[in-house]
């Protein structure tokens, strides 16, 4: 994870996931019955035959069933929940750990008439995530969730999202000046900090001529890493400079052409940091200029 998450709280993808909870719909499979049969004997409704109700406690145990708290809040709300979600994920394999993330907890909480709506699309463009979001709220959701640019035509939409009595949640990346009611991503400042600290160890001392490849200048997250990653490097006795500032959009070829561009016109530069996708575009410019093992290269999330 990166420093500092919380809730705040998503972190790098790994690939390594937890067992699937057992849910309702588990057990009455197991048992041969219905989820209103299993879901009477979880909360001593009675109606259900002892030897039945027996067998279907003994399975409750054997299979580690335990309550969700929050399918249990859902389910006092006694109707369905349908969830909007606003993803920039297409092309960008970073959020294929977090869709899997959202369909699990999806089937973890279907019993309690959770359901979601994913809407994919590629880049950062402002006018399409706007549309995007717009688009969701016309489909009856109760609640949005929404990985999506800060900028001002976005947190207006948000906000009209919101006076809609639809609430939303930022993922991944914040967004200012808005009524946003939760954030759940990665302290990018600090993360930013901490890359900027690993630079200085890995130079030993010395400076460095940095090119930085980022996503977009409309996402708050890669903003804040490069901000983060520039307080860092003021204080440190050692001269480094950011060369240049080129953006990638999180898409690999983008990242190549751009990086290899930049590396043309800057022969001084001794360093990349990457902050968001791209990572393997970089990479193999990098690899094509023969500069690899003589440059320093910082990136965050998996290759």
């Amino acid at each position: 994870m990166c420093p500092g998450t919380s809730v705040h709280g998503h972190g790098v993808p790994t690939g390594k996931e937890a067992p699937m909870a057992v849910t309702i719909r588990d057990i009455a499979r197991a048992a041969g019955v219905s989820r209103g049969t299993v879901d009477r004997v979880l909360n001593r409704r009675g109606g259900v035959r002892p030897e039945l109700e027996d067998r279907i406690r003994a399975l409750i145990a054997e299979m580690g069933y335990t309550p969700n708290r929050a399918g249990k809040v859902l389910a006092s709300l006694k109707k369905p929940m349908r969830i909007g979600c606003l993803l920039p994920s297409v092309g960008n394999d970073f959020f294929d750990g977090i869709i899997r993330g959202l369909r699990r907890a999806e089937r973890e909480l279907s019993d309690y008439g959770v359901s979601l709506e994913i809407l994919q699309v590629k880049g950062f463009d402002p006018a399409v995530h706007a549309g995007a979001l717009k688009k969701l709220a016309q489909r009856k959701v109760n609640a949005l969730c929404a990985a999506t640019v800060d900028v001002l035509p976005v947190r207006r939409t948000v906000n009209a999202v919101i006076a809609r009595g639809i609430p939303v949640a930022a993922v991944n990346s914040d967004l200012s000046g808005t009524g946003r009611l939760f954030y759940v991503g990665c302290n990018y400042l600090q993360s930013g900090r901490t890359a900027a600290g690993l630079l200085r160890l890995m130079r030993g001392g010395r400076g460095a001529e940095i090119l930085v490849v980022t996503g977009s200048r409309n996402m708050q997250g890669h903003n804040r890493r490069i901000a983060g990653f520039i307080q860092e490097l003021k204080k440190q006795p050692a001269p480094f400079h950011i060369a240049k500032i080129v953006e990638s959009v999180d898409d690999c070829e983008i990242a190549y052409r751009r990086t290899l561009q930049a590396l043309d016109v800057l022969p001084r530069v001794d360093c990349v940091y990457v902050t968001s996708g791209g990572v393997a575009g970089v990479c193999r410019a990098v690899c094509e200029k023969g500069l690899a093992g003589r440059l320093t290269v910082l990136t965050f999330d998996d290759v």
